[in-house]
């Protein structure tokens, strides 16, 4: 069966598509986004609320193997038969890659010939292809992408190269270990070198993968510079295969992706906002355009609404009166405001 497919292309580079995983896992349209877990569970989202958010836009979720370090080993993950099995998860598509922007973060500082290290709760972790593809023989995700040396845009010319090198020589690395799971995704990376960007997606494009995860982003390079960093990347890859990216995770950030033609995302953003107590609300016109990006006293704009905020304490309006989610139709912003002050995990959980 065909992993990916393009249903519509635009000459901007823009692309719609859908990524077909098989077996009971629905078709996800592409552009979509990876729903960040600790240890394959969504932060704040329980089991039984994820069949709550929309779907099939919900059924692909972005797993750090380096999480299972600590705690339950992979070796006793691979005996309860993978991480679907562990979780309970069976029909949401799973996507294993190394950093995940949140609790397992690259530190190129202390990457060598042998593996790239991370910053992780356990500490900072140095990680060899053949462990990493071990742990991924016993998770059995979807799929997952390979080692990369990643590094910030502030490295010497030297460092980059030496970082598209190594990337290269792990991917070669993982490709003959082969876990035989999943799909595999070559990792290319570049730092914010037009050339290097280039030869290492030309490279990783001669190599036999099912996809593509693009690396080094969010790393100190400015926001104007990434749409040349992407195009560099994006022009050289096949179209025919999916593009996956870590990195990018303001809206607008995501928006720059899409122009280029990447796939898939992961993102913090929400992460982010919800452990701030900020909601996300959006009001589109009859035409599908946003029209409140208008300043409001409460601090941002309209689009944000902050719970923690004293004038929220009393307030029994829901936090958006025509929304049909979960949170919207049973509780109110003074309720959610309540949890926030007094630490229940719950208002995590409510807003996310």
């Amino acid at each position: 069966m065909k992993l990916f497919s393009v249903k519509k292309a635009w000459s901007s580079g823009v692309r719609v598509g859908a990524l077909e995983l098989g077996g009971n896992f629905p078709a996800i349209e592409t552009p979509a986004l990876l729903i960040s877990t600790r240890k394959g569970l969504p932060h704040f989202i329980p089991p039984d609320l994820l069949p709550s958010l929309p779907s099939p836009d919900s059924r692909l979720l972005q797993v750090s193997p380096l999480h299972f370090l600590e705690g339950l080993s992979p070796a006793t993950i691979a005996k309860i038969g993978g991480i679907h099995k562990l979780v309970g998860l069976n029909e949401y598509g799973i996507a294993a890659v190394a950093r995940d922007s949140i609790h397992s973060l690259p530190e190129c500082k202390g990457a060598t010939k042998f593996g790239p290290t991370f910053e992780t709760p356990c500490g900072r972790l140095l990680i060899k292809p053949k462990d990493y593809v071990e742990m991924i023989s016993c998770l059995r995700p979807n799929i997952w992408a390979t080692l990369a040396d990643e590094v910030p845009a502030w490295v010497t010319d030297k460092r980059n190269r030496t970082s598209v090198d190594r990337t290269l020589r792990w991917l070669d690395d993982c490709l003959a270990l082969n876990p035989g799971v999943g799909s595999v995704f070559g990792a290319v990376v570049g730092g914010p070198s037009l050339d290097e960007r280039k030869r290492c997606a030309e490279e990783v494009a001669k190599r036999n993968v099912a996809g593509y995860w693009i690396g080094g982003f969010g790393l100190g390079e400015a926001i104007d510079e990434r749409p040349a960093l992407l195009h560099a990347i994006v022009d050289v890859l096949p179209d025919e295969k999916p593009r996956m990216i870590c990195g990018l995770g303001l809206p607008e950030e995501i928006l720059q992706g899409i122009a280029a033609g990447i796939d898939l995302f992961d993102s913090t953003y929400i992460y982010t906002l919800t452990l701030g107590g900020f909601a996300l609300t959006f009001s589109l016109d009859k035409n599908g355009n946003q029209d409140n990006f208008q300043s409001n006293q409460m601090g941002g704009d309209c689009t944000k609404t902050n719970l923690r905020a004293t004038a929220y304490r009393k307030d029994m309006t829901p936090i958006l009166g025509d929304c049909t989610c979960h949170t919207c139709q049973n509780y109110t912003k003074a309720y959610i405001n309540h949890l926030y002050n007094v630490h229940e995990m719950l208002a995590q959980t409510l807003l996310e």
